[in-house]
């Protein structure tokens, strides 16, 4: 399980779409937990193409990207509390 977060200058059109670029790679590895945060159950071959992916998109001048490792027994290791329901990744997707 990793955490993604991200913080992209939004104050240029070129920055509005970086963060679309960005939210919609992240969108393809996990789900949104936050508007700038994304968990990911995700093999270190996949993790590393979405940080490459990432890294191409931001201006590294202007935005930032941070990554939170959480291993295996990440579920010990995340409370939620409040609104935005979520999904169990390693269930069944399709209903």
């Amino acid at each position: 399980m990793v955490l993604i977060t991200y913080d992209v200058n939004t104050e240029t059109e070129a920055g509005k779409k970086r963060l679309r670029k960005v939210a919609k790679a992240c969108q393809n590895y996990g789900q949104r937990v936050q508007n700038s945060v994304f968990e990911c159950l995700i093999d270190p071959a996949r993790m590393r193409q979405l940080q490459e992916t990432l890294e191409s998109l931001m201006d590294k001048d202007k935005d930032s990207l941070r990554f939170y490792y959480l291993g295996d027994e990440w579920r010990g290791r995340v409370v939620h509390l409040g609104t935005k329901n979520t999904y169990d990744m390693e269930g069944t997707l399709i209903a």
